[in-house]
């Protein structure tokens, strides 16, 4: 279970470019929770997830992970609990290593230069496979020479090869042409579902916020001012997320690009 306990953060503070991104933030996250993250650009999707991975302390506050304070636990050590894609697909691969070499670092098994055994090649291959991207009769490929959607999909396998306790999606799709974006999402669900994980995702497809997961929120201004789940979030429309955000934030929803994702 995730706990994040009033936590807050000032980007600049005694500034003139101060910015509240984080505003007394509190949200439990049970085990196995797939809660899809949506709002307009600087609402702090992104920052609530760097602060969850350690990218930087928050000012105040708490988070709380399977029950372990990890508020002042460096990034490095998180990463052994909590998985995570970017928007980049170039992130979170080795282009200049091989498809099997990057899944044995993910695996953890010693390094690139360690021997690979037959059954953890077996492994990879069955893996990949699942997939549907013919990789796995690619192991010995450079992950450079991969597109954008097959690194994303290698990505997401590479850090739940062995399930995180949590795992993080940020915009994990965005880049992506939409037939890979439309894969990578299908996969997404199915590898949460498979694994039981813990997830929480930020998209900017109010409708794929709405399909995908157990749970939705919405942030504005550093706030988390909607929750919903169950017959509630199952009875809802975009419609209905755009008169939310219109009642909390006073105004029309004016992003372009969250209006365009709305199919």
């Amino acid at each position: 279970m995730l706990e994040l306990i009033h936590i807050s953060k000032t980007f600049n503070p005694g500034t003139v470019n101060a910015r509240k991104a984080l505003d007394d933030v509190s949200l439990s996250v049970p085990d196995g929770d797939f809660i899809t993250i949506i709002g307009a650009n600087g609402a702090g999707k992104s920052t609530m997830l760097n602060a969850i991975s350690g990218n930087f302390y928050t000012d105040s506050g708490a988070i709380i992970l399977d029950g372990e304070d990890i508020t002042m636990e460096p990034p490095h050590k998180r990463s052994r609990s909590i998985g995570r894609l970017f928007q980049d697909p170039m992130l979170g691969t080795a282009p200049g290593m091989t498809i099997e070499e990057n899944l044995t670092l993910a695996a953890g098994h010693g390094g690139w230069l360690s021997r690979i055994s037959a059954a953890d090649r077996a492994r990879f291959r069955e893996k990949l496979a699942q997939l549907d991207m013919g990789l796995e009769d690619r192991l010995a490929q450079p992950v450079g020479l991969l597109s954008g959607g097959q690194r994303q999909a290698l990505t997401l396998m590479m850090a739940t090869i062995n399930p995180p306790k949590l795992l993080l999606l940020d915009e994990h799709t965005a880049a992506l042409d939409p037939s890979a974006a439309e894969k990578v999402l299908s996969l997404t669900d199915s590898i949460v579902r498979e694994n039981k994980l813990t997830c929480m995702m930020v998209t900017h497809n109010m409708q794929s916020a709405l399909d995908l997961g157990s749970r939705t929120i919405m942030m504005i201004n550093g706030k988390i001012i909607l929750d919903v789940s169950g017959k509630e979030r199952k009875a809802m429309t975009v419609d209905d997320l755009l008169q939310a955000f219109k009642e909390a934030a006073g105004r029309q929803l004016d992003n372009d690009r969250m209006l365009l994702r709305q199919e």
